[in-house]
């Protein structure tokens, strides 16, 4: 007879290699999937406001950053470091203009910590809890300790810190359309119903971007310099 954890782990490695199917077959139709999607009810999001966001972006020094995949506190550190060596090189942080996209496997950097527990985000996008080295059960960029940098110190490089500096975060919609429906799939979900959560759980002060490809394109005719994350 089987035990109950021995359930709960079958129940788990069925989930992800759901997951992993359907990240397969929505990847390589990922162009096609938001529309399909759209057409079966996936809600939509008004990101007609987006080209006036990109309007903030008047620094005399502009930097983009190009997530597409987590890659350590990478995503996170670099804005910091931009502007800390520019205020050392006599260029304040109110004169810097830092642009990040959160986008591909690199959306769940965009959603709040309940999301993360319920729809176990970091076994499904492969992050771990820098403490525990489990799979993270939150957001490790949201209202997180100051991180321990060595030969540097305790640094303030989350997400919410960054915000106070200035830095501009946006998310693909794109992202979140895709991987919100494998999420669904796993768990035998109705996908829109799991989108409309997603959006409802966004960062505050994070901003939807149609796609992630098409932010990149709007930060460099902005005028920021580009730098891929990954």
């Amino acid at each position: 007879m089987r035990t109950n954890d021995q359930l709960q782990e079958n129940r788990r490695r069925n989930f992800l290699k759901q997951v992993a199917t359907g990240a397969a077959v929505l990847g390589a139709g990922m162009l096609a999937a938001p529309l399909q999607l759209s057409a079966a009810g996936i809600p939509s999001v008004d990101t007609s406001d987006a080209d006036e966001w990109f309007g903030k972006i008047k620094g005399k020094h502009r930097i983009v950053f190009d997530v597409p995949a987590p890659h350590e506190i990478f995503p996170f550190a670099w804005p910091k470091i931009f502007m800390v060596t520019n205020g050392a090189t006599g260029t304040p942080e109110k004169d810097c203009s830092v642009v990040v996209i959160l986008r591909h496997s690199a959306i769940p950097y965009a959603l709040g910590h309940d999301l993360w527990a319920k729809y176990k985000l970091g076994e499904m996008f492969k992050i771990d809890d820098a403490e525990t080295k489990a799979p993270a059960t939150r957001n490790p960029f949201w209202q997180p300790k100051p991180f321990n940098i060595p030969g540097i110190g305790e640094v303030k490089i989350g997400i919410n810190d960054l915000q106070d500096s200035g830095v501009m975060f946006c998310a693909c919609d794109m992202a979140m359309t895709v991987n919100s429906a494998v999420a669904a799939m796993g768990l035998k979900q109705d996908p829109a119903a799991v989108k409309k959560e997603w959006l409802a759980g966004l960062l505050p002060g994070i901003q939807v971007v149609p796609s992630g490809v098409w932010a990149v394109g709007r930060a460099q005719e902005h005028g920021c310099s580009y730098c891929f994350v990954g």
